[in-house]
Formats: structure tokens, C-alpha cells, sequence
């Protein structure tokens, strides 16, 4: 089949949300029962996130979420359960949830509770061993009397992904020979400094006691019994230590017990395989105070409690790229399909009950594609059509609402920490309270003091957002322009939509949602104590209300009311000034800036900046062929509608330069008329030359120019970095006054585009969640359309059915690859192998899988049988 041409990659994502634990068991030291509790999530023995320290419980509650690529196989994720002993200055563990890795699927996306079973060294073990076992026969004597010994060669090749003790390991290993008469013999392999796959290539050589044998007339054969009638093999035990420098015991770090009875019967067939490491049984564990008996462990694991944990767990087979043309070219046509409800995109959410999961891939896919901001901007319109209240705008989960989500952590990250992380890093080094709630401060007097100490933060981080919009991501701006357009032309009279709109996500769910939880928006990676978690929650909702005051007046009392708590409506109060007001509004006029005439004749100018102490300086255009060229004082002013410029604050414009105008605004180069801080605004007919009073006044008209203008159909692709004089042009010396530009527009590239999307790994993401969703999906075929799903609404049913029959084809034509892939895996894949060592379950599975596949042949007809994709 086609993806069998290029490589299969295998992509592995986690996201698993630990909730709470109940239940623990108190200290048995000291007169304190509780403890200071964190998790720390573990792929096998390798840490990968640790959640913060709830203090001073025995029934601690997390609620954080990790998410993350795996990146290499695993065999177990585990969640440790540690208390924080202030006390003995160390962290003590408590126990543990394991879930091997071909388990995961059963919990996929579903609250469970596990119970938290107890830790010991002996079980702690991960990675896997190449190991070469052989026998040969050894004959010795004369002709009438022979010894025949049995000669066993343990060859230790090398290991892979050892357990890692306090941050290293120095693995070495012995080698165990056990015989039938309850003797042991061990030999030792030399120790491997630094490092966790030691290559060892030691060769053992072990040999059975001598014992009298027969003639045999017929050609020999060699059997161990046969051999030896007193004496046999039993079993070869491999096992790896680490060599802890300074400690009386070494560090078990897992076996390997391959039983030699069937290994002889196969006459000298060598066995060189991986295999697993395995824990120590509690039948092969040392004595000692801390090892339990099998009851024990039992009754001490009930006595642990238990833990609370959400996971979703997906591994997606990426095949070639040519391999989803057909799923690609069905997604990219609904950015033209007429209605939008017969698209695959808008089907794609009916079908998968999950709108974060549809949304994720799909934007990533779009933004691939550079159509993003015109598939946002149908459903959208769609969407907006059928509301009847203005204040409701997606206020619900939907599609278009998760789409503008996940946009904006893609294409915004940049922005967000250049924004957010200079107040949230003073916020974290000052840990100064803001708690104002009078139930959780023990001093009343401390309330004022806590109070000017939270509108402190919240001064800065509403300032450092209010002047951010010129940093803006442009793909996020041409979203909100979109967005405040399909709104005001369905809501024309509203006057506060064109902002709602808009504000509902950039700061209800993007500024907001960070300083909540700022560990997942990347804006730290160190732990967060209780305290400033308050602080954060606080300035939070403080934000979310800033966000809120360019709403109706009703939904600003409504807003009001939802506090439950009295002194949250005291902050609201002293936050709400026109002051601010203005400020939010001239911030979401920049980032959703249009200069469409059409739309500029609708809207009532607002003010976005003007000359403050001084006027900028400008030069005449000319408007008079042989008219005079100057330079004079004017006062500027740039509004959402137009540029204009007078002599002095307050007078009429002496000119006024529609927005939808400016072709490009760029530097201009020192020598054109020796003087500093030039930039030019360039027009269909002339460019205007405009002198700043200072470096930062010149980047920020250019820079905020350039933001208001950036939507223009008619925008330059290349402009003259110098001026037009005496008759040529002084940086490429073209004569002609309309000569094309001699250099290329400054484009502002957003950071956080120059990201590496996959496209084909999405459209993979796509096709395993319909197949998850397979009943849903021919549940739609079966009723063409007719049963509508939780405000699944079909406008056309012919266009509409059409659409969901490609898709259906596609996603079948997609599964045939994938069955054709696994058969071809499992028959080529050698149980023993580095890929599949022996021990390991998944191969197991495999071939079971393999074998359901060839019992059932897949038509297009029948209901695919169902298998876990994830």
C-alpha cells in the first residue's frame, strides 16, 4: 500500500490532570498527623513534572494539568506521592500509581481513582538488557570410557535506559548460575562509570560437574538429562546494581531469570534476545525489616488512600504525506463551502464530542495552510447569525470559541510572556500578601495593606496589557477584526459589541487564564507556594473584570452581582474609572484594527495617539507640481478612521489621510535630508516625510502605524528607503518618480509562527478521533443529516451529505493503510527483539490485534470493529 513507501513515524501524547488524593496515612513521628504533600509524575523511574506542595492535609487537592510529547517508550506512567518532612529535611515517598502503558487506553479521558500502593527499591526498576545464551557439549575420556560435560555461555552484550539512583549510575552486573541440587554459582561483570546503557560485551562461561557416561553407537546428540542424571541446569539470573560510592549495599536496578530447562531441550540452539528488567519477587528479596510478605503489602497498600487522576493517553502512526491528500483537500474546501454547515471542518465538530480535541488539530492545520483567519471567520459568522442577544457571543464551548483558543496560545505565546512575565517574576520574588478576604486573614488591621499591595499588581499588569497592542500578533489581530466585523454588521446598533466581542477572549480567555495558572502558559517553571497562588487568583478576576468594562452597563451590574464575595465588588469599584475605561477600549481598537472605507464610515472614531508635548515635524508634499517642499511643526493625530495633522491641538486638520490610504509606513534613511528620527507614510500619489522628536516617538508612530494599517488590500510589497531629489531617487538612482520600490517592506514576523507545525501528524490526530467516534459518524450517514446533535444544525442536506460521504470514504480509505500497516509490523517484528524485548506486553497485544484484523474483513458497508486507537 501507499504508506508502506516512506517511514511510519509513531507520535505519543499524554495530558493527564492529577485531581486530588484521600485518605493518606499520617506521620508516625512526632504529635503532627499531617503532611506537606506533592506529585511527581514519572515516565518508569524518569521524574518529568512535579506539582506544587499542598501543606498541612492528609487529603491534599492538585488540580494541575501536564501535557506533553512522550518522548521515547515507556513501559509504565506513574504518579509518586511524596510528603515534604520539614522536620527530617527530606522527602519521604508515600507511595504510588503505576498504569502500564497498553492500560492507558481504558482510562482514556475519564475520572478515576486509583489506589496508592507502597514503593520499595526492589520494585523500582526500568530498562531492558541484550543477553546471548548458548550450550555446548564437551566430551572427554578414551575409547572405552567418555565424560560428557554440559558447558553453559552467558554472553552480556549491553543495557538500555537503566534507572538513574539520586542522579546516576555506575551500573555493574553478576551473573547467577542456579543447578538442581540447590547450589549456586555468580560471577561479577565489571562496573560501567556514568552511564545508563552500558555496553559490557562480557562473555561466562559456566560448567556442569563430570559424570560417567555411556557409548553410544549412534551419532551423538546432546541432552543435559542424558548428560548429567544428578545434576542439571535450573536457571541463569542476570542482575544489575549500581555501584553507589560511599554505601555499604549496592543499589539493585532490575533482573533478568531465564529458566534453563526448555533452553537445553532445543539441542545447542543459541538464544540471544532483549528482554525487560524485571523487579524482584518478595519469594527473591533479601530479608529485612522492610521487606513484606505478599499479605502485608496488600494491607499496607489499603492504607494508603488514593489518588484521582484524568488521562488521556493518544499514539497516533504518521504515514507519508501523500498518504492524506484526499483528508487534506476534503478539510482545506471549507474555507469556500457554501453553507459552512456542509464543511468537513463544521461536520468534523458534530462528529467528535470533544470540541478542544477538534479544535487543536484543525487550527494547527489551517495555520499550516495560511487559512486560519478565513475558516475562524465563516464559522464565526455562522455562529453569530443565529444569536438573538448580543451579550451571549461565544460565551459556550464551541467550536469557533476552542478554535480562537488555541490560535491564540499558538500564535500569541511570544506576546503573552513579553507582556505578562515582567509583573508575574516581580509577583514571585516580592511574595507580598494581597489576601483581602476577611475569613482568611488572621489580622484585620493587614487588609488595607493587602489591598494596595494587590492593586499594585494590578495596576502593572493592566498597564503592561493596555500598552502591549502594538505587539500584538498580526494573526491575532486579523481574527479580531474579523470577529468585530461579523458582529457589528449583525448587531449594528449595539455599540459595546464591537468590544465584547473581542475582550471575551483576550482577556477572559487568554490574560486571564495565564495569570491563573501561569505554569501552563510556560510563564514559570518553579513551584508556586499557596500564598501567591491566592495573589494570582485575585489578580485574575481583578483582570477579567478591567476586560469587562467596555460591556453594556446592564451586563457590567450583572457582572457585578456574580460576585459572591463582598470584597471582590469593593476591588471592582475602585478599579472601574473612565480612565481605564478608555484605555480598554483604545487597546482592542488596535489589536482589531481595520481600514476597510466601508467599515470606517460605520464606526464612531476613537482616538488611538496624538502629539502629547511637542508636534512632529513634517515635510509638504507637493501637492502643486512645482509647489514648494518644506518642513513645518504640525499636531498629528491618528484615530481608528484616519491620519490628519494640524497646526496646533485643537485647531481643524489641515489634512486628512484616510487609513485605507497608507501603502506602507518605513524608516527613512539619514542622507535623504541629514536629519534624525525620519520616517515616511507612503500614499497611491506622494509620500509624506515626517520627522520624530526622538528615537522612541519614531518607533512608536512607525510601529503602531504599521498595526493600524497591516490589513490593507493595497498595501506595497517594496518602497524606496530614500527620498525623491533633483530628479532621481537617492537610494537606487531611478529617475522616474513612480519607479517600483528598490527594497522589500518590513514585514513583522511573529515569533511564535516560526514554529515547526506538522500538518500530516494533525491530519493523523484527525482520523483516529473519527475512528473513535465511528458510531457518531455513521449515525450522521444513516439519518442524512436529520438528527441533529446538541446544536448540530444542517442548513443544505444535499451539499451536507455529500460532504459527510467523502469524509466518511476518506477516513475508511485511511483505515484500510492502517490495517495493512499493523499486519506487516507484527509479522516482521521478532519477539526478543530490541523493539519488542522479551517481557513486553504491547507485542502481545500486537499479534492479538493482528489476529482480529485478518478474522475481520473490513468493507466499507460494515461498522469498522473497534480496537483502542489511542
Amino acid at each position: 500500500m501507499a504508506a508502506m513507501k516512506g517511514k511510519v513515524r509513531v507520535v505519543e501524547r499524554l495530558k493527564i490532570k492529577i485531581g486530588e488524593a484521600k485518605n493518606l496515612p499520617g506521620r508516625n513521628h512526632g504529635s503532627v498527623n499531617q503532611r506537606d504533600v506533592y506529585c511527581a509524575l514519572s515516565l518508569d523511574q524518569e521524574e518529568i513534572f512535579r506539582t506544587e506542595t499542598i501543606e498541612k492535609t492528609l487529603s491534599p487537592f492538585f488540580s494541575e494539568d501536564f501535557q506533553f510529547e512522550v518522548p521515547r517508550r515507556f513501559r509504565y506512567l506513574s504518579v509518586y506521592i511524596y510528603d515534604r518532612d520539614r522536620h527530617l529535611k527530606q522527602d519521604k515517598v508515600i507511595g504510588k500509581v503505576a498504569v502500564k502503558r497498553e492500560e492507558l487506553h481504558s482510562y482514556h479521558s475519564k475520572d478515576n481513582w486509583f489506589p496508592i500502593l507502597p514503593v520499595d527499591a526492589d520494585s523500582e526498576v526500568q530498562g531492558k538488557a541484550h543477553i546471548d545464551v548458548k550450550f555446548e557439549a564437551v566430551i572427554k575420556g578414551n575409547s572405552n570410557l567418555e565424560h560428557h560435560n554440559s558447558r553453559l555461555i552467558v554472553r552480556l552484550i549491553e543495557c538500555n535506559e537503566l534507572t538513574l539512583k539520586n542522579g546516576a549510575c555506575d551500573p555493574f552486573a553478576t551473573v547467577t548460575v542456579k543447578y538442581s541440587n540447590g547450589k549456586q554459582e555468580s560471577k561479577k561483570a565489571k562496573v560501567k562509570k556514568k552511564t545508563s546503557s552500558p555496553h559490557f560485551d562480557e562473555t561466562f562461561t559456566f560448567e556442569l560437574p563430570s559424570v560417567r557416561g555411556q557409548n553410544h553407537d549412534r551419532e551423538w546428540q546432546y541432552r543435559v538429562s542424558d548428560a548429567c542424571a544428578d545434576v542439571d541446569w535450573s536457571e541463569l539470573i542476570i542482575s544489575l546494581w549500581h555501584d553507589s560510592a560511599g554505601m555499604s549495599d549496592k543499589i539493585f536496578l532490575g533482573e533478568v531469570r531465564i529458566p534453563l530447562g526448555g533452553v537445553q531441550q532445543q539441542n545447542h540452539a543459541a538464544t540471544n534476545a532483549w528482554y525487560f528488567l524485571q523487579p524482584r519477587s518478595l519469594l527473591h528479596r533479601p530479608t529485612s525489616k522492610q521487606t513484606q510478605s505478599p499479605a502485608s503489602a496488600r494491607s499496607h497498600s489499603n492504607s494508603l488512600g488514593s489518588l484521582r487522576l484524568n488521562i488521556q493517553y493518544t499514539a497516533d502512526h504518521v504515514f507519508s504525506s501523500h498518504v492524506y491528500n484526499s483528508l487534506r483537500e476534503l478539510l482545506l474546501q471549507s474555507v469556500n463551502a457554501e453553507p459552512v454547515t456542509s464543511s468537513a471542518a463544521y461536520i468534523l465538530g458534530a462528529i467528535i464530542p470533544s470540541k478542544e480535541d477538534t479544535a487543536q488539530p484543525l487550527v494547527k492545520l489551517f495555520l499550516h495552510h495560511a487559512q486560519l483567519a478565513p475558516i475562524i471567520n465563516n464559522l464565526a459568522r455562522w455562529e453569530i447569525s443565529k444569536v438573538t442577544d448580543p451579550n451571549t457571543i461565544f460565551r459556550g464551548n464551541t467550536l469557533v470559541s476552542k478554535m480562537m483558543d488555541e490560535a491564540m496560545k499558538l500564535v500569541g505565546l511570544h506576546y503573552l510572556h513579553n507582556t505578562l512575565r515582567p509583573t508575574l517574576d516581580l509577583v514571585f520574588q516580592e511574595h507580598k500578601p494581597c489576601e483581602i478576604d476577611p475569613s482568611r486573614v488572621e489580622d484585620p488591621s493587614q487588609i488595607q495593606s493587602n489591598l494596595l499591595n494587590l492593586k499594585d499588581y494590578v495596576e502593572k499588569i493592566f498597564t503592561a496589557i493596555t500598552n502591549s497592542a502594538i505587539r500584538c500578533p498580526t494573526l491575532m489581530c486579523q481574527l479580531f477584526h474579523n470577529l468585530k466585523e461579523v458582529a457589528t454588521t449583525y448587531f449594528p446598533e449595539n455599540k459595546e459589541v464591537r468590544y465584547s466581542v473581542i475582550s471575551g477572549f483576550i482577556f477572559l480567555r487568554f490574560f486571564a487564564p495565564a495569570i491563573l495558572g501561569p505554569k501552563l502558559f510556560d510563564l514559570t517553571s518553579e513551584q508556586i507556594d499557596s500564598q501567591t497562588k491566592r495573589t494570582l487568583t485575585l489578580i485574575s478576576k481583578t483582570i477579567q473584570s478591567l476586560g469587562n468594562l467596555v460591556s453594556s452597563p446592564s451586563l457590567q451590574k450583572e457582572y457585578k452581582k456574580d460576585y459572591k464575595e463582598e470584597y471582590m465588588a469593593c476591588v471592582f469599584d475602585s478599579v472601574y474609572t473612565e480612565s481605564r475605561v478608555l484605555a480598554v477600549r483604545q487597546f482592542l481598537e488596535i489589536i482589531s484594527a481595520t481600514s476597510n472605507p466601508t467599515q470606517r464610515n460605520l464606526d464612531t472614531p476613537v482616538v488611538l495617539k496624538e502629539g502629547q508635548r511637542r508636534v512632529m515635524i513634517k515635510r509638504a508634499q507637493g501637492r502643486k507640481r512645482f509647489g514648494r517642499k518644506n518642513f513645518k511643526q504640525r499636531y498629528f493625530r491618528l484615530t481608528t478612521q484616519d491620519l490628519t495633522y494640524s497646526k496646533n491641538k485643537g485647531k481643524e486638520p489641515l489634512c486628512c489621510i484616510p487609513l485605507d490610504q497608507i501603502l506602507a509606513v518605513e524608516k527613512l534613511q539619514e542622507d535623504s535630508f541629514k536629519k534624525n528620527y525620519m520616517f515616511q507614510i507612503v500614499q497611491p500619489e506622494r509620500a509624506l516625510y515626517i520627522q520624530a522628536n526622538n528615537c522612541v516617538e519614531e518607533k512608536e508612530w512607525i510601529d503602531i502605524l504599521t498595526k493600524i494599517c497591516q490589513t490593507n488590500a493595497n498595501r506595497l510589497s517594496s518602497y524606496h528607503p530614500s527620498a525623491y531629489i533633483n530628479g532621481h531617487w537617492l537610494c537606487c538612482r531611478a529617475q522616474i518618480e513612480c519607479a517600483p520600490g528598490c527594497s522589500e517592506v518590513s514585514t513583522s514576523v511573529d515569533a511564535t509562527l516560526q514554529m515547526n507545525l506538522d500538518p500530516d501528524r494533525e491530519l493523523q490526530r484527525i482520523h483516529s478521533l473519527v475512528i473513535s467516534n465511528l458510531d457518531r459518524l455513521e449515525g450522521l450517514v444513516a439519518c442524512g443529516g436529520t438528527n441533529l446533535i446538541s446544536n448540530f444544525m444542517v442548513e443544505d442536506v444535499h451539499s451536507f451529505c455529500t460532504t459527510l460521504k467523502q469524509l466518511q470514504d476518506t477516513i475508511f480509505n485511511l483505515e484500510q493503510e492502517h490495517r495493512t500497516y499493523l499486519r506487516s509490523v507484527a509479522r516482521e517484528t521478532k519477539y526478543g527483539s530490541k523493539q519488542a524485548p522479551i517481557g513486553d506486553d504491547n507485542y502481545l497485544l500486537l499479534a492479538a490485534r493482528v489476529g482480529r484484523l485478518d478474522n475481520n474483513h473490513f468493507r466499507q458497508t460494515h461498522t469498522l470493529p473497534m480496537w483502542p486507537v489511542q
